[in-house]
């Protein structure tokens, strides 16, 4: 439907949901920044979630939404900002008028205005060590600077400083001058009736200002004709070894409904024998690539083939450039073919039929900003539709694919930079492409080993669910002998051709020592890479697999259409077994491996505190640093060996939901077990056992982390496994997340990551507070948590019982909201087995556990548990290299030799 303000909005009507979203797009970007404020629409839509003038308050409406179950967000991308949220359907009413009075009355609160740049500066100086976004910059340096991508986007206490009155009146002006009703799409979903949404939308959103904006962006081109044929070179902060060839396409928006790109990309980025990717791995020059990717908008597409390099690869550049303009040209003498064409429409086809549900929240937003780019008939369809093949588009845009409208981009720790990125100080240089190379790009053609993808055999032309009802209302087991059990279900529900397959391989050899866990992640690796040509063409038809190591061994979790599943797990588990690893590739993948462990160094300290905890706790779990090390030295031969003693005793659980019969879930599993008799002797599950922290007190650990920013995170750890503490640890972070990320973040302005979480490690209950800081030393954070905790009994006792009431049916609604789709329930149902949840009702028990809890309980437990400093609880932080003067954290239980701490600490055992 379509306003008199001319909002458009888009009402979906889902009578089975227990939770409604909404989502508004705006068509304002980083794209529309007043020259002078870099950062304006990113620090709008920040302010908007603080206060209109109907609800006044800063933090009501992230509690408000918190309270009721949902979960709410937004972000700025370069000529949109997104807004969402999804909450309790008995709250949806009271929730849009909250949402809409964002586009209607914003408040813009003078005393605010500080600190939310400041939180935008926080924002910003996150991701100063992150490699995409120092890439993104210098990307933004080396384009034409009249055109509007040149801008920097994320904005900080540079470009935002000044007054706070001037700049609060810059962001009225910009508000007022930007934000209208006809360049903003709406979508709600909800289990209201399409007439009572519309009823309330008019209610709510009838007010939003019409300025009738035309939206117009200068007619500039992205890229001057000077400014192609370059070579960037760029130096990462991690170690990697990457090449992006880039071509200057026009906007794709026009094409959305034949898309040509996805054709080509589809060709390019082929994997199985004779592509590109294939050769250039069987020549040693790379491990990795992929085609399409880059940046686009209103007037430009960067296209990129970015491929993973090899030692050698970074050596022979100019090769890696011949072997894709050979391959392009292969493409363009025969590879535009109807079959070829129809074959990728299909898999779309069969891709929209069958598309299982996403969460609304992600429903919503998506139709939303479709409806920025599609036609109104192709909002729910756009993204699948490809009509036919026309021969001349597809040519006229291959014809974009050439030498000189190409640019180099080489990331890599080896390259001569002279030239700093502002804002991120990302060492870049430019180079031009000589003549005589582009010359010899422009006369290339293909070389016998290049070959273009056969038809594709695992295509199902019009899969179908079967009819049939399942036998129980949970999976049940179908196979069960010594150091084995399967598990089945059919599902009668979701009615789509698909199934989940798990299998969890248990083995005391997966890792009881670091050099164990990174042998058999090396094996995993191994067997992903020997896996992936083969099985190439079987993920294009929507046969998916993925292979995982855990603290007890390795998990294949295979899903896709059923009709060739069974075929798919015979070629994974035939090519598991075979094992015959070439040198060449062991020696690639290490040192790919040794790289991926070495580069978590340098990622942001809360996501490296988040790892050490778990390091921390689980005795099978180990530093990447420490495996990193362990792989230095081994041989292939040892490789050999420990997958040999692997597989000498396993223990198998197994799950297959979906488009499965019993019958054939058992006769899977009596074939599974006649492979593995070949190959092992039962065993029982690998034990997984966890640091004890009852009678510890505060214990802290402390990291040296290269970054600016000071983290820590307090972990509280329940001592039993009973669905009442589940309850009671759910609800306690429940209760307190709006209000410390309230608190912490919106008015003390500690951090951009500020949060609490509920974290269950091998099924005990816990509970975490985590920030990362730029401007506050571990110290202040551990007093400014342990405040918030000690104060937080009174907040407990100032709610009344109505709201109290709404809080816990909040979180019962959160715990027991419906699986959307085959893949969320499979993913429950595994989850329960990991917890020895047979009877996979632990849900409902703690859902009743909850009903039973009183705030009394829950200020004892905060007293008894939490208040005092010498708690049980284990205290994970880094100091900041900005924070090394000030005053440190004093405690006398510091763990500085972790693996004598996990030795002699007491454990439960699960």
């Amino acid at each position: 439907m379509v306003l008199e303000n001319e909002l458009r909005v888009l009402l979906v009507e889902d009578t089975k949901t227990t939770h409604a979203a909404a989502s508004m797009t705006v068509s304002v970007g980083h794209f529309d920044d007043p020259t002078s404020r870099p950062g304006m629409a990113h620090f709008l839509e920040h302010m908007l979630f603080l206060g209109t003038e109907k609800y006044p308050d800063s933090g009501e409406y992230h509690q408000f939404i918190n309270h009721h179950g949902g979960t709410n967000n937004a972000w700025t991308g370069t000529e949109q900002t997104n807004f969402f949220y999804s909450i309790d359907a008995e709250q949806f009413e009271e929730s849009l008028d909250r949402f809409s009075q964002f586009f209607i009355a914003p408040k813009f609160d003078l005393e605010l205005v500080d600190r939310e740049r400041h939180a935008i500066d926080s924002e910003y100086s996150l991701k100063l060590k992150d490699d995409i976004r120092r890439v993104y910059q210098v990307q933004k340096e080396s384009i034409n600077p009249a055109h509007p991508f040149s801008k920097f986007s994320v904005g900080n206490l540079q470009t935002l400083a000044g007054d706070e009155a001037d700049v609060r009146q810059e962001l009225l002006d910009f508000y007022q001058e930007k934000y209208s009703a006809n360049i903003m799409t709406l979508c709600l979903i909800s289990p209201l009736s399409l007439d009572q949404q519309a009823e309330k939308v008019q209610h709510y959103f009838s007010a939003i200002n019409n300025k009738k904006i035309i939206k117009s962006y200068p007619d500039t081109p992205y890229l001057s004709q000077e400014l192609l044929l370059k070579k960037i070179n760029i130096m990462p902060v991690k170690e990697q070894k990457r090449l992006n060839i880039s071509f200057a396409l026009p906007s794709m928006e026009p094409f959305y409904k034949t898309k040509p790109l996805t054709f080509i990309s589809h060709l390019l980025g082929n994997e199985s024998p004779g592509s590109l990717l294939s050769y250039l791995k069987e020549q040693g020059l790379a491990n990795n690539l992929s085609a399409g990717g880059g940046v686009s908008g209103y007037n430009f597409k960067d296209y990129s083939i970015s491929i993973q390099l090899t030692d050698k690869g970074l050596t022979q550049v100019d090769e890696i450039v011949t072997c894709a303009f050979e391959y392009l040209e292969l493409i363009k003498e025969s590879g535009i073919e109807p079959w070829r064409y129809q074959e990728r429409a299909s898999l779309l086809s069969t891709a929209f039929k069958f598309q299982e549900q996403i969460k609304n929240l992600d429903l919503a937003s998506h139709l939303s900003i479709n409806m920025q780019h599609y036609d109104v008939e192709d909002v729910v369809y756009g993204d699948y539709r490809m009509d036919k093949l026309i021969e001349t588009e597809t040519l006229e845009l291959l014809h974009y694919f050439k030498p000189n409208n190409m640019r180099i981009q080489l990331l890599s720790k080896e390259v001569s930079t002279d030239t700093q990125a502002q804002w991120y100080f990302t060492p870049y240089s430019i180079e031009a492409i000589s003549a005589d190379k582009v010359a010899h790009w422009q006369q290339v053609k293909p070389r016998k080993e290049l070959k273009l993808p056969l038809k594709n055999p695992f295509i199902v032309d019009d899969p179908q669910a079967r009819s049939e009802l399942s036998a129980s209302a949970v999976p049940t087991i179908v196979a069960e002998d010594e150091g084995y059990r399967f598990w089945h279900r059919k599902d009668d529900e979701f009615n789509v051709p698909k199934g989940h397959l798990y299998l969890s391989l248990d083995s005391d050899q997966a890792s009881p020592t670091p050099k164990h866990a990174a042998l058999t992640r090396l094996y995993v690796e191994m067997v992903l890479d020997y896996l992936a040509e083969a099985t190439y063409q079987a993920e294009v038809a929507g046969l998916n697999y993925n292979i995982y190591p855990h603290q007890g061994g390795i998990t294949l979790h295979l899903t896709g259409f059923t009709g060739n599943q069974e075929t798919l797990l015979a070629l994974v588990i035939e090519k598991a077994r075979e094992r015959n690893f070439t040198q060449d590739r062991f020696k690639l993948i290490k040192k790919q491996l040794i790289r991926s462990w070495t580069n978590a160094a340098q990622a942001k300290p809360i996501a490296q505190l988040f790892t050490s905890l778990t390091v921390t706790l689980q005795k099978r779990s180990y530093e990447p640093a420490r495996m990193a090390e362990m792989l230095e030295e081994v041989t292939l031969d040892e490789l050999h060996e420990h997958v040999g003693a692997f597989y000498e005793k396993i223990y198998v659980e197994g799950l297959v939901y979906g488009d499965w019969l019993a019958s054939e879930a058992q006769q899977l599993a009596r074939r599974l077990k006649q492979v593995l008799s070949l190959v092992t002797k039962p065993s029982n599950e690998s034990s997984r056992e966890l640091i004890n922290l009852s009678n510890r007190g505060m214990l802290m650990r402390e990291l040296n982390i290269e970054h600016q920013d000071s983290a820590i995170i307090i972990y509280y750890q329940s001592k039993q496994t009973t669905p009442h503490q589940i309850g009671l640890f759910s609800l306690l972070n429940h209760t307190m997340s709006s209000t410390f990320f309230h608190e912490l973040r919106t008015e003390k302005q500690l951090g951009y990551m500020v949060g609490t979480g509920y974290l269950p490690l091998n099924r005990h209950p816990g509970m975490i507070f985590y920030i990362q800081s730029p401007t506050t030393a571990p110290r202040k954070l551990l007093e400014a948590i342990d405040e918030f905790i000690a104060d937080f009994n009174y907040a407990v006792m100032q709610i009344t019982k109505g709201q109290w009431e709404a809080t816990k049916q909040g979180l019962i609604n959160q715990i027991s909201e419906k699986d959307a789709s085959l893949k969320s329930r499979s993913q429950r149902y595994w989850v329960c087995l990991g917890n020895r949840d047979y009877n996979f009702d632990q849900r409902e028990k703690v859902i009743e556990e909850i009903k039973k809890l009183t705030r009394a309980d829950l200020i004892k437990f905060i007293v008894e548990n939490m208040r005092s400093k010498h708690s049980d609880r284990l205290v994970l932080f880094n100091v900041g290299e900005q924070h090394q003067q000030l005053e440190p954290i004093a405690n006398t239980h510091v763990i500085t030799d972790l693996k004598g701490f996990k030795q002699h600490a007491e454990k439960f055992n699960f």
